[in-house]
């Protein structure tokens, strides 16, 4: 049985590493990282990561919405590592595919992950929209003004990102 870890930090300024100590001290073999919005169901890491998963292996996480963040995107996972002859277990959670009552834990707290991601974009909403009713652009103030010095930068930093993925 391999335990495989997955860590997952939502933008290039995050870093992946307290998720993948935690994976470590769990006893994670093999620990996977990504940098990617965990509503973007299309994780070329997580992808590789399930093809690659076999029969007796548990797939770990340090908690579940660093795996999904709808409930949909939760099961279609599970369902995947299952077809698989596969595992799953959230450190931060108390859900272990392999018992009936881990399999009930995950829905509800799929259920509840999905509920507060939806919460969260109602809030970034209406904050925009009170934000914008009293006249404030959103953006980045030199990019709106058209600063060359700031699109230079911008740039710079993009292309070092770039490098850095290569």
């Amino acid at each position: 049985m391999r335990r495989i870890g997955y860590a997952r930090v939502s933008t290039e300024d995050q870093s992946p590493a307290a998720q993948a100590a935690e994976l470590k001290a769990a006893g994670c073999t093999e620990i996977h990282a990504e940098h990617a919005s965990g509503g973007d169901r299309a994780r070329p890491v997580l992808a590789r990561l399930l093809d690659g998963i076999g029969t007796g292996d548990e797939l770990v996480v340090v908690r579940i919405d660093r795996l999904a963040r709808s409930l949909s995107h939760l099961l279609e996972v599970i369902a995947a590592l299952e077809a698989r002859g596969a595992r799953f277990r959230s450190l931060g959670d108390p859900i272990d595919t392999g018992s009936p009552q881990g399999k009930f834990t995950l829905q509800v707290l799929g259920a509840a992950a999905e509920f507060e991601r939806a919460l969260i974009r109602e809030r970034t909403r209406a904050g925009l929209k009170a934000a914008r009713a009293k006249g404030r652009r959103g953006g980045n103030p030199g990019l709106v003004s058209g600063d060359t010095g700031t699109k230079r930068a911008l740039a710079a930093a993009r292309h070092a990102a770039f490098l850095d993925r290569l």
